[in-house]
């Protein structure tokens, strides 16, 4: 265990040699804040890898000419952030970074696979199931008429980040367990010849339930993001109805807004 901690701080302190940490102390930004920044941006682009293990505070505010007290408010912005965990005995470790995915139709396999963060994928539930009012009423079909319901756990470095649950045209497409662990369901609809046109998707909040919590790893109650999609092919037919549930300590949705003028 040693010999690990050693090697970890050994890579944590070359990769934080390789920062330029640029602090404007005559900035109106209180410069914990700008060191939060630029330490949480070497994280997101894997400067600072899961599992590095950051140099105590004295040794950080002797390098950086900084205040212990900076030093330790930067750090404690990122613990509650989710991005750093103080183990004891261990020290402050790099957890991961938060997904940030963009608010347009795309799979959260392609986005994870965009940004790095190597996903993986348990299949939980693939079978026929007979339609309830909401997934016939998404779908456009009769009520009772079978659908193929998958249910699914997606983790990045290992750790549990969304909980997925769609249904889909029990005729759509084959939906092979071993194949949809190993890439993306949408990708599999577009080696099928299915064309994704559009969404309608709608984004809320609601806290994690006791058997939710234990497949996100996370405590009973905690903050969950959840996400309704139906899914249209280029005929309009509705292909996909998904029902899924997001960490909020890892995961947030981005967006930009425009003004009408």
């Amino acid at each position: 265990m040693a010999r690990t901690g050693d090697h970890a701080r050994a890579v944590t302190a070359s990769a934080l040699g390789a920062l330029d940490f640029t602090l404007d102390r005559g900035s109106p930004v209180p410069l914990y804040h700008q060191l939060a920044q630029q330490l949480e941006a070497a994280i997101e682009h894997g400067v600072l890898a899961p599992g590095n293990l950051l140099g105590n505070e004295v040794d950080l505010s002797v390098r950086l000419g900084l205040s212990r007290p900076t030093v330790r408010q930067a750090i404690q912005s990122l613990v509650d952030k989710g991005l750093l965990v103080r183990r004891r005995g261990v020290g402050t470790q790099v957890v991961h970074s938060q997904v940030k995915r963009p608010l347009e139709l795309s799979s959260l396999y392609d986005d994870l696979v965009a940004a790095g963060q190597g996903p993986t994928t348990r299949v939980m539930r693939n079978e026929a199931v007979p339609a309830g009012p909401d997934v016939a009423a998404a779908l456009g079909v009769p009520e009772g008429t079978e659908v193929t319901v998958l249910e699914r756990l997606r983790l990045t470095h290992g750790r549990p980040v969304a909980l997925l649950c769609n249904h889909l045209p029990a005729e759509l497409l084959d939906l092979d367990t071993a194949r949809l662990e190993s890439t993306g369901l949408y990708r599999m609809m577009r080696a099928r010849g299915i064309t994704l046109h559009s969404a309608r998707q709608t984004v809320g909040a609601r806290t994690a339930t006791g058997p939710e919590a234990a497949r996100l790893d996370e405590e009973e109650g905690a903050a969950l993001l959840t996400m309704r999609r139906t899914t249209y092919d280029d005929t309009g037919r509705p292909v996909e109805y998904g029902t899924h549930l997001y960490r909020a300590s890892r995961y947030s949705f981005d967006f930009q807004l425009l003004v009408r003028g």
